[in-house]
């Protein structure tokens, strides 16, 4: 099956109108501020006061009413998405690949984001920034950032998010939304290079994924195992009890990341590759209190 059929293509339709109604940006933090005269979209009034630009009153309600209020706006932020997406090696394990699903992931959130007028970056990573597709706007974008998509491959690197995170941040621009993307399988730990992005002002949000094996491997005996980020090879006798400790390194593995979300006020959600990629969007919108 095709990686983004027709059937995919729907549901970006379906998520993006679901965005509009009821979710209206939260999930990509759409910034808006303030300001009188003609805005954006109208907000509210509010009452005269000696100095103010008469060009901003509201005659009809002064017709009606002869309150003196001045109109006031909404005007949204040019808001930057950048959606970085983890390409090393453990990436390619699973059904569906973790990096299959993880390209499904980011553009349902760039199609919503650009569905919204917002600017839109994505960057594969593993060891360093390897491919990207520069920020662009528009909905009539979204075909040339899926064949970009299509494109990539998980590559032969070892996850370094850190190293990762210094290119892009490095790279200067202005601040905005970081979706990162990935297992978080970095044998440096994942925490320095997501420090190093909140770090640069930017607002992190984290989607881990991970294949059902990665949990429970569900093999005993005699295995040769190969670490796939490190191309380390060691023969191990699996037991009942060795399964089981490793089920509960790989739980807690999972809590530390929900863990350093919660402390640092970053986004977070995980998710097993057999969740639909859709549901998994419907989930990060409840988690922004807008879906029922």
């Amino acid at each position: 099956m095709a990686l983004f059929d027709s059937d995919f293509l729907k549901k970006l339709e379906y998520l993006s109108l679901v965005s509009r109604k009821v979710f209206q940006g939260q999930l990509l933090a759409q910034r808006r501020t303030m300001r009188l005269g003609g805005g954006i979209e109208f907000a509210d009034h509010r009452e005269y006061t000696p100095g103010d630009d008469f060009r901003y009153l509201d005659w009809n309600v002064f017709a009606r009413h002869g309150d003196l209020l001045l109109k006031r706006f909404q005007e949204e932020e040019d808001l930057h998405v950048y959606i970085l997406i983890d390409g090393s090696r453990s990436m390619a394990l699973g059904d569906p690949p973790k990096f299959d699903y993880a390209r499904r992931v980011a553009a349902a959130l760039a199609y919503i984001a650009l569905a919204d007028l917002d600017r839109v970056a994505i960057s594969v990573i593993a060891g360093d920034v390897r491919a990207d597709f520069p920020l662009t706007r528009g909905k009539g974008r979204i075909l040339g950032l899926l064949d970009f998509l299509e494109k990539q491959k998980p590559d032969g690197s070892l996850t370094d998010l850190g190293r990762a995170a210094r290119v892009f941040t490095g790279r200067g621009g202005r601040g905005g939304l970081v979706i990162v993307i990935s297992d978080l399988f970095d044998p440096s730990g994942f925490a320095g290079g997501l420090d190093l992005i909140r770090h640069h002002g930017h607002e992190l949000h984290v989607v881990q994924i991970y294949d059902r094996r990665d949990a429970d491997p569900g093999f005993k005996g005699d295995v040769e195992l190969h670490d796939i980020e490190t191309d380390a090879t060691e023969l191990v006798t699996v037991t009942e009890r060795g399964l089981k400790q490793y089920q509960k390194v790989f739980a807690e593995f999972l809590e530390s990341v929900k863990v350093y979300c919660a402390a640092h006020g970053v986004g977070g959600v995980r998710s097993s590759t057999e969740v639909p990629f859709d549901e998994l969007l419907l989930r990060m919108m409840r988690a922004a209190g807008a879906v029922a």
